[in-house]
This record gives C-alpha cells, structure tokens and sequence, in this order.
C-alpha cells in the first residue's frame, strides 16, 4: 500500500444522493482506504469512483489529511449557516468513502484531531460509520462530543460469515465487531450495526440475536439500489454477487434483504432500519 500526506483546501462536503437524507455533509479523514483489500472491499461502492481511485487500485492507497482538523474549524461556522439557510441540521456523515479508524489512525490520528475539533464547533449530528473495531479506541472522545450534540456510530457487520468462497478475509472478525457495538453501547452510545451490503447470513435468527443485546439497532441495505444504480449494476460487475450466490442463490436479490429485515424485525421490533432511511435513523 501506497501512504501519502497530503492537505485539503476542505473537509466538509454537501451531501447529495442517496445520504442527501441522512446529513447535510459528509467528511473524510483520509482519502483511499487499508480494508480496501478485504472483504469489506469486495463489496465497497467507493472502488466504482473514479474520481477518488484515479486509475489506482482500490485497497493500494492511502492519502492522509494531515490539515482536516484545521479545515473543519476554517469551515464549521460557514456551513452551519448554510445548513440554517435551508432549516436542517448541520449533520455530518464520517465517513462515506474511507473508513475513519483505519490501523494509520493510530499512527496520524487524523479522526482524533477531528472530533478533538468537533468539541469546539459541534454538529448537530455526528454519524461515524466504520468496519473497524479500533473505533473502541475514541470512545471517550465521542462520550464527550454525545453531551454537545447527538452521535451516531454505525460498525459495518455484513454477515454472521467472516469467509465468502474465493474472497479475501475479512479486515475484523465478526465477533470482535460485535464485541465493538457491545463495548460502544455500554458506555452510552447510540450504536448500530449496519448490516451493509448485505450478505448472506446462515443463521438469521442467531445473527441478529447476538446484535440485539449489543446494539441499539440494525440497517439493512442490499448492494441493488444501495451503490449508486438502481439495479446494482455496479455491483454486478464485480466478483461479489457470484461469491453470494455460491451460498445462497436467493441473497443477491433484493426479495432476500426484506426477509432478512423480517427475521430482524422478529428479535429487534422497531430496532430495524431499511437502506438510505435507517442511515438517516428512522427504524421500524
């Protein structure tokens, strides 16, 4: 993997698409991503952007923002009053593109900074979305930024699987992110387990009897209409749905997602979010 510092003119960007409804902006503390390479990123919509790879491989590279807390702070006021402009809140989604609590965090402490800075000019949300159990790690940072405004944290728990035939190993077990939500929900915080994208479970019952004690709800999102294309054509295009199939033939439909956000439904009544609205924290 190629690591690089780099510095940003801006951290905060619009939302637009499908997390328009979720945060009014969405913020990167690194540019690429390490779990690029996983199995988290056999099915990561970032890798269709060619915007963000620039002919690069996704999983290769990792710019690290070394200015971000600097420019949330040359940034906040501004867009706060944006946000005022229209009547929403100033909400912001970290990350949409990379994962905040990559193993460089422990080294550049990129997501530190920012939400050091976020003590100073909060959001109204904060919504921090991560496949990583290292999140654990900024616990206490986020305790003190969920006594300024409401937080969020969302760890990416697509199976109860930590293998898919011909796809490399997950970046973390699915115990230790479990355990992760556990840890996180103990001290406080609104934890979800973002089931995203779905992939096949083996024992739904199970899977999501083990969620229920240790998050305070779930979403579901099937990688047909959650990558950017209405059919999952994005998707299609990679080895993923064939690695689905292989386990289950059904799970690469999206008739599979509502059975599965039935079963949940059954063991978590209304803990349960469907794609973009249970981002946005609407659960049924």
């Amino acid at each position: 993997m190629t690591i690089t510092e780099t510095t940003v003119g801006s951290i905060l960007t619009r939302t637009g698409g499908y997390l328009q409804g979720v945060a009014s902006h969405s913020l990167q503390p690194y540019r690429g991503c390490s779990f690029g390479a996983a199995l988290c990123g056999a099915g990561c919509y970032v890798q269709h952007s060619r915007h963000i790879l620039q002919g690069r491989a996704w999983g290769s590279f990792l710019e690290v923002r070394t200015n971000a807390a600097a420019a949330y702070a040359a940034q906040a006021a501004r867009e706060r009053r944006w946000c005022a402009r229209r009547g929403q809140p100033f909400g912001v989604f970290c990350s949409s593109a990379t994962d905040p609590f990559v193993p460089q965090e422990a080294r550049y402490g990129i997501t530190a900074s920012l939400l050091a800075a976020m003590r100073d000019q909060p959001p109204d949300r904060l919504i921090v979305q991560t496949h990583s159990p290292l999140v654990t790690a900024s616990a206490n940072a986020l305790v003190e930024l969920a006594r300024l405004c409401e937080v969020r944290v969302h760890v990416s728990i697509e199976s109860d699987l930590d293998r898919l035939p011909g796809l490399p190993p997950p970046a973390s077990s699915v115990e230790r992110r479990i355990e992760a939500c556990g840890r996180l929900r103990d001290r406080g915080l609104f934890t979800v387990a973002t089931v995203a994208p779905l992939l096949p479970i083996a024992d739904p019952e199970r899977f999501f009897g083990r969620l229920a004690p240790s998050a305070d709800a779930v979403v579901l999102d099937h990688f047909i209409g959650g990558d950017g294309s209405h059919t999952g054509g994005r998707t299609l295009r990679t080895p993923l749905p064939a690695a689905m199939a292989a386990i289950d033939p059904e799970s690469v439909t999206i008739g599979y997602r509502d059975r599965m956000a039935a079963a949940a439904r059954r063991i978590m009544p209304g803990r349960v979010g469907i794609g973009a609205a249970g981002f946005a924290g609407r659960y049924e």
